[in-house]
């Protein structure tokens, strides 16, 4: 899996940060960083979580 984010559509709002915070993070600047674009499989379907929750759908994956 990779994971993906059109940054010209992410809110930041943090949500995939919640559901999944060893791939995702929201840092005091206020920009959302991937901190593995290839997550181990014990990760995917979290990180699947979280890519639906997206509210504004910047977060794809390709498996």
């Amino acid at each position: 899996m990779k994971v993906n984010v059109d940054f010209d559509l992410c809110a930041s709002t943090g949500g995939c940060m919640q559901v999944c915070p060893e791939v995702f993070e929201v840092r005091s600047d206020g920009y959302l960083y991937v901190l593995q674009e290839e997550p181990p499989p014990e990760l995917h379907d979290r990180v699947r979580e979280a890519a639906d929750l997206c509210p504004t759908a910047a977060i794809s994956l390709e498996d």
